[in-house]
This record gives structure tokens, sequence and C-alpha cells, in this order.
């Protein structure tokens, strides 16, 4: 007797003779989406991951998920609380800042691939934490341009890799939670403005050149430095202290490593008294995973098959380039505007009469608070049959655009 593998993992006899792995594949395929299954080009990676899938959906949402989702979302908003400092410097540095946050995004998020998600996920956010308050200390300018782009280099990456750990361990009937994650974003963005609003109404030197600025009477980008520094690295402490982060079990199938994922599935059910029927013979009976790796995962090879994991299929090939064009624009209309909002804020006080800094940087902090309903109101929205994400995303778009 050989064994098929049902749709939630469990064990069914069937007759002899016939091949397991071909029975477990069509019902990891049957049903699914076929933008996403990558049955055409790596069989044995399409079936675990169905089956791996199937046995997050049987665990379910677990006191740990809770855990995830706030966690991850400190990340998001501490990404948010460096990212957002008053931009009252010159265009240089904002470039800077700015490639920055893509080399780190581009090197994380391989780096996570060949590392794990565990060691660039604690370690991004730390690196982040360290070159922000060192940023403060800054002798004169080219260092802090440069110390405020390593943390950038930091913040980059931990913003790909909470929402990537996050997903990964979803149940598919609760991903409406990373659309709800990202309200994080507009709470880091508040802290950001509630933090700069004192600092530089009370604490920066005048801007019309009447009096000369020195340490003495311009300390407030300073102080901001080392207090976002500072919330930063608390909350990289936190990931290490208050959750003991395992390495994802899909991340750990894309290396092989079975038994390990069947471990890391099977103590997440039994510390929360879920079933989970996944076996180490159902995964192994799906035969070996030929696409995840290049043989030499230290090369630019290993890049070079991930990148074209994203372009395997036609569907996929369109849906990834409408992805990334979406955030291409998304990425452009964010920079414009939280670069020059302190400016604009000023040129309006001014036009109404009012030119004291307290106006601008409390207009600020206001702004920013509205940024925490968009996320919770989507997260809702795209689980409205009539909605979906495709018009929940479509009415976001047509907002932000006006």
């Amino acid at each position: 007797m050989v064994t098929k593998i049902d749709k939630m993992g469990g064990a069914q006899p069937e007759e002899d003779g016939q091949d397991v792995t071909a029975v477990a594949s069509s019902s990891a395929v049957a049903g699914t989406d076929d933008m996403l299954s990558l049955g055409q080009v790596d069989q044995a990676l399409a079936t675990k991951m169905h089956l791996v899938n199937d046995a997050i959906d049987e665990i379910g949402f677990t006191p740990y998920h809770t855990k995830l989702f706030f966690l991850n979302g400190f990340g998001i908003s501490a990404d948010q609380v460096v990212a957002q400092y008053p931009p009252k410097f010159t265009r240089g540095a904002q470039l800077g800042f700015y490639l920055a946050l893509l080399v780190g995004a581009l090197f994380w998020g391989s780096t996570a691939d060949i590392i794990g998600r565990k060691w660039a996920f604690n370690f991004s956010l730390f690196t982040s934490a360290i070159f922000a308050i060192t940023a403060g200390a800054a002798p004169n300018y080219p260092a802090w341009a440069t110390l405020v782009a390593i943390s950038a280099f930091g913040s980059g990456g931990n913003l790909v890799l909470d929402t990537t750990v996050f997903l990964e361990y979803l149940p598919s009937n609760k991903q409406w939670l990373l659309t709800l994650l990202a309200g994080w974003w507009g709470v880091g963005q508040t802290v950001a403005g509630l933090v700069a609003w004192p600092f530089m109404s009370n604490y920066s030197c005048p801007t019309d050149g009447t009096v000369p600025c020195t340490n003495a009477n311009n300390m407030g980008w300073r102080y901001l430095f080392y207090t976002c520094g500072a919330i930063v690295f608390v909350l990289s402490i936190a990931r290490v202290l208050v959750i003991r982060f395992h390495e994802t079990p899909k991340f750990l199938l894309c290396q092989g490593m079975d038994e390990e994922v069947i471990q890391t599935l099977q103590n997440l059910a039994r510390k929360h008294h879920r079933p989970c029927q996944l076996t180490l013979e159902q995964l192994q009976a799906c035969g070996q995973i030929r696409s995840a790796h290049a043989e030499n995962r230290a090369s630019f090879s290993e890049l070079v098959v991930h990148v074209r994991g994203l372009f395997s299929t036609r569907i996929m090939t369109l849906s990834t380039s409408l992805v990334w064009f979406s955030w291409a624009l998304i990425g452009l209309g964010y920079a414009l505007y939280y670069v020059y909002l302190p400016e604009y804020l000023a040129s309006r006080n001014a036009s109404a009469g009012e030119t004291s800094p307290n106006l601008t940087w409390r207009n600020y902090a206001i702004t920013n608070l509205c940024a925490i309903p968009g996320p919770i109101i989507a997260a809702f929205m795209s689980e409205v049959p009539i909605l979906g994400r495709r018009w929940t995303m479509a009415i976001g778009a047509f907002i932000t655009s006006e």
C-alpha cells in the first residue's frame, strides 16, 4: 500500500502501483490559481508548498501569529520613525537616503533567501537603530549623511522582511491581516511627527540667517535622532526577548530541510493545541525540489534563480511587472510627498501670516496621523465579496491620485 495525500494533508490508503508523487501533485495543483502554481516549473516545489499551506491553514491563527503581528508591526513603525526625519537637509543627502533604502531592500531581501529570515529579520532593524543613534552625534555633514544612509540601508531590508515573515506564517483565511499590518506604517509616521514637533520647534536655530547655527542653539535634530534611534533599538531588542522567533517553514522547505519543516509546524500546533496531520513521509513522497537554489548559493547565479522565478510563466511575468511598476509609482509619490511636506506646510502657513515653526510641525504630526485609518479600512474592504482585493486596490489608487 502507498499513501494518497488529501487536500488537508491527511493520509488515505491508495491502490498499489499508483505514483504517490503524481497523485499528490494533482491534488496540490487542483483548484489553485494558475498564476501562483509552480507546477510547470518545479512540480515537487508546487506540491510541497501546497501541503505546507494546508498544514498552516489546519493549525489556524494562534497567539504566536498575534505576537508576530505586533512585533512585525513595531518593525514597520520603527522603519517609519527612522524614515520620517524632518527633511531639512540638502537634496544630495535625500538622494543618498532613498538609494540606501533601495539597496537595503535588495540586499536584505536576497540575503534572507540565503542565510534565512531569522538573522536578516533581526539584524536589519538592529543596524537601523545603531546608526540612527550614531547619526545624532555626527560631527559634520558628510558623516551625518553617511550614517543616515547606513541606517536607511537597515530600514529598507527590515521593511520587506516584516511583511515576508508575517505572510509566510499566515493561514490563507487571515491574509487580509497583511493589509492591516500597513496601519503600523501610519503609527510610525505619527510617532516621528510627534517627536519632531517639540524638538524641531523649540531647539532649532532660526532659518532666516539672523543668528548663526551652532550646537548650542540647534540641538533639535540631534535630540530627534537620539530619540528615534533609541525607540528603534528597544524594538529590535524586543524581537529577541519577547518572542522566540522560529525560521519560517517555507524557507526551510526551499532549503530541502523537510524534517525541520515538520518539526516547526508540529511544535507550533502542539504548543497551541491545534491539529497538524502533515508528516515527513508525505513531504518526502513529493520528490526533490530542483528550482529553489543555484548550485553555488553564494554566487550571482543564486540571485538569478530567485528573480527568474518571478517570471516563470506568462501570467507570473505580467503580475510581477505590474506589481513592480505600481510600487515604483508609489515610491515616487511617497518620496516627493514627504520630502517637501514640511516646506509645503511652512509655505502655506506663511501665506496665512503664520511663521511659527511650532505650527508647521504640529500640522506635520496631524498629517501623518491621517495615514493610520487607510490600511484599516482597506483590510476590511478587501474581505467584502463585492469589492475584494482588486477593487479595493483600484479605489485606493484613485483616491491617492487625487
